[in-house]
């Protein structure tokens, strides 16, 4: 299959229709517009429909009616977007309906810049809504891997029930590389025989919501809730290992600071200094198992980020004491550079060689 020169965010809106996805409802923001600008263009093609809510909070609960009729359902924003839309992904976690949210994240905080970020990592990994509820979330570092995932969340969504986050600096959505788009391993999906299709007098009605004012009931639902998300960390952590053999200190990056970070592994080791790196594919579930792997010749974990620490925390937990843990982050907007975290891999290791 030959390959395809396109910008992120449209790569991204590709894969979503290739994936069988009919409705979006979004609201502009930069820098992911190219992103609802391509479904508006190529919605209707597919017999699908694309509507620009007059908010984020509109389109979020546009996403939860759709969902909940069972449609292949998706909406995309940026940080403050995002956070906009929390009330509704927790709403749409706690009536467990499938869709995929897309955020092509900024810096902050507040209305911050326009600029790439990863300051969206607790946002994306904790939940920014109320409620003990989670999100499959990837963190795809290129176009390649970004169209990838996309395809793949729509399948994940269905299977578990469950929104699925796919977020990208806004590199990965103004960013142009050659993609492919391949099929996803196939899943046996289960029937939607909950969606609010209309009972055509053949079965009760059904009813969607995350109301459960009995404690006892919103317990049972909770804990039905945890199980499902076990099955997620058991079956769904994806992460990538690179250089680690005989490496003296393993970086932790995602996204695209992790394709900085191999520029600087690269560097280092002209110096004959020996540098891995763990890649968190998924940002939650975290590949904790990822940290169990590491060689004996690692004397320190370094996280890097595009925000001002945000992912050490679950680094840190993974490490468990084994290591010590230490940061290099760039925030606002600003990008690291591989001279910058190769001195840094120096400052830890005692100096240059």
């Amino acid at each position: 299959m030959a390959k395809i020169l396109m910008k992120g965010n449209e790569a991204i809106g590709a894969a979503a229709i290739k994936a069988g996805c009919k409705y979006f409802f979004g609201y502009p923001i930069t820098p992911q517009n190219e992103l609802p600008e391509f479904m508006s263009r190529e919605l209707h093609k597919v017999g699908g429909c694309f509507v620009q809510a007059e908010s984020e909070v509109s389109a979020i609960n546009m996403v939860y009616g759709a969902a909940g009729a069972g449609a292949r359902v998706m909406t995309s924003s940026s940080s403050p977007g995002i956070a906009l839309k929390q009330e509704g992904i927790s709403y749409i976690a706690g009536a467990e309906l499938p869709c995929v949210i897309v955020n092509i994240s900024r810096g902050g905080p507040g209305l911050g810049g326009i600029q790439p970020s990863q300051a969206d990592y607790f946002q994306s990994t904790r939940g920014g809504g109320n409620g003990d509820y989670r999100l499959l979330v990837f963190a795809p570092a290129t176009l390649q891997e970004a169209v990838d995932c996309t395809m793949e969340a729509f399948d994940l969504a269905d299977y578990y029930r469950n929104p699925v986050m796919v977020i990208g600096d806004g590199m990965i959505g103004q960013m142009m590389e050659p993609i492919e788009f391949n099929e996803p391993k196939k899943r046996e999906l289960p029937e939607k025989d909950w969606a609010t299709t209309g009972t055509k007098g053949a079965r009760k009605p059904n009813i969607i919501n995350s109301l459960a004012l009995d404690p006892a009931e919103l317990e049972k639902h909770n804990i039905k809730l945890k199980a499902k998300y076990n099955a997620m960390e058991e079956n769904e952590v994806r992460y990538e290992a690179y250089n680690m053999e005989n490496a003296e200190v393993i970086m932790v990056a995602y996204g695209t600071t992790s394709r900085i970070v191999k520029n600087a592994i690269a560097a280092l080791k002209e110096e004959g200094i020996n540098v891995g790196l763990i890649r968190p594919i998924t940002l939650w579930p975290f590949p904790l198992k990822a940290f169990e792997e590491i060689p004996a010749t690692a004397k320190a974990f370094l996280s890097v980020e595009m925000s001002m620490g945000q992912m050490i925390d679950d680094v840190k937990i993974a490490s468990n004491g084994r290591l010590p843990v230490h940061f290099y982050g760039r925030s606002g907007g600003m990008i690291p550079t591989p001279d910058a975290i190769a001195n840094k891999v120096k400052e830890i290791l005692g100096g240059a060689r």
